[in-house]
């Protein structure tokens, strides 16, 4: 990105955010502006395709807190063409001195921006790609055993045709002869000169005569590429997982950004989770709730386990199997938590019935709500 980018460029008009938005409010404006733009969801529309390339950009330094600044700075500083002061007593000032250029080789606010405007003739710095946020949706089992699966992103690289540099294939970009290569110039002001990134090669200290035909000189084109990602075990619904590298491209031999994955995980019609536990409500009938038993409970993707149910257990019991629950990230497993839920039969006829009714003759003076008015007419 040249400094003529960072003095003319409103990243925050791009994304629609304001100045003092905060990093959460950018992620999440960002992500819409994204999905809506993104190319693959509008195939063959070239404003499209520009509105999601400004975007990335825009997201790209807004995103970073470190480059936002720079900025920030950059647009204070330039953003209404050029500083303007007075100089000490109306002597002669080199404004040169703040940016590193004075003979002494002083350092000053040019150590500040010396990367951002390439000041002296330095090299451009490498750059590190953007960051790539993208979404999966995972079956409940793929979120607790982990799955490899199948992501297709699209995000800005050097233009395969050109290999970065702009230029038709068979052509070289020249350095430009108004800063010589440095990507910017000396204007003076008076009793001050100011250096600003080279209107003619817009600061990247190279000219493009033949443009490339598929980046138009810009050297970046947006690249579509499938991937195989490992999403571990345990991952929940709703996490974010980070995958270093896997981002987009660097420039001039910067690392590449990260890639950011927010997990969506499918309900099952049987189990639930809590952390690294499962969830299974289990029925059982009143006989077994009063007197007790083993009972047989299903697992996931294993074969089922048997409880001892004690006897007087209450509905909404909850018992454990320990080690049947989610993969843990150390390997190990949480448990099956299991609760019962007493069937109250709908109809009764026949033996049941008269063995119910002898029941309820046998248990009439045990009245379990007895304690209740008991404790209602104390208080």
């Amino acid at each position: 990105m040249s400094a003529k980018d960072y003095v003319e460029k409103d990243y925050y008009k791009v994304l629609g955010v304001p100045k003092d938005a905060t990093t959460a409010e950018i992620k999440k404006t960002y992500r819409k502006l994204a999905r809506e733009f993104h190319p693959d969801a509008n195939k063959g529309d070239v404003k499209a395709e520009d509105r999601f390339k400004d975007i990335s950009e825009a997201y790209d330094v807004l995103s970073d807190d470190k480059r936002r600044k720079e900025y920030d700075e950059a647009r204070t500083l330039f953003g209404n063409g050029g500083y303007r002061a007075g100089g000490p007593q109306g002597g002669s000032f080199d404004f040169g001195d703040l940016f590193g250029n004075s003979p002494q080789g002083g350092g000053g606010v040019g150590d500040i921006f010396g990367g951002l405007f390439n000041r002296g003739g330095r090299q451009p710095q490498p750059r590190r790609g953007a960051d790539v946020e993208t979404e999966v949706t995972l079956a409940f089992e793929e979120a607790v055993d982990g799955a490899t699966v199948p992501l297709r992103m699209t995000s800005q690289a050097p233009c395969r045709v050109c290999a970065g540099t702009g230029a038709k294939a068979g052509t070289t970009p020249r350095v430009c002869p108004t800063c010589v290569g440095a990507g910017t110039v000396s204007r003076g002001q008076g009793a001050f000169a100011l250096s600003e990134p080279c209107r003619d090669c817009k600061g990247r200290g190279m000219l493009v005569d033949d443009p490339c035909t598929v980046c138009h000189g810009s050297g970046r084109a947006s690249s579509a590429r499938t991937m195989q990602v490992r999403i571990p075990a345990g991952v929940q619904d709703g996490q974010r997982i980070r995958l270093k590298g896997k981002g987009a491209q660097g420039e001039r031999g910067g690392h590449p950004g990260d890639l950011y994955v927010t997990v969506h995980v499918d309900a099952h019609p049987v189990f639930g989770r809590k952390a690294d536990n499962l969830t299974v409500t289990v029925p059982i009938t009143f006989p077994e709730a009063a007197l007790g038993g083993t009972i047989e409970v299903p697992t996931l993707n294993g074969p089922p386990v048997k409880l001892k149910l004690p006897a007087g257990s209450a509905n909404g019991l909850t018992m454990r199997a320990r080690g049947k629950g989610a993969t843990r990230t150390d390997g190990t497993r949480g448990d099956l938590l299991v609760t019962v839920e007493v069937v109250v039969p709908k109809h009764l006829e026949g033996e049941a019935l008269e063995a119910l009714e002898q029941y309820r003759e046998a248990t009439a003076s045990d009245d379990p709500r007895a304690a209740l008015f008991k404790a209602a007419e104390g208080a």
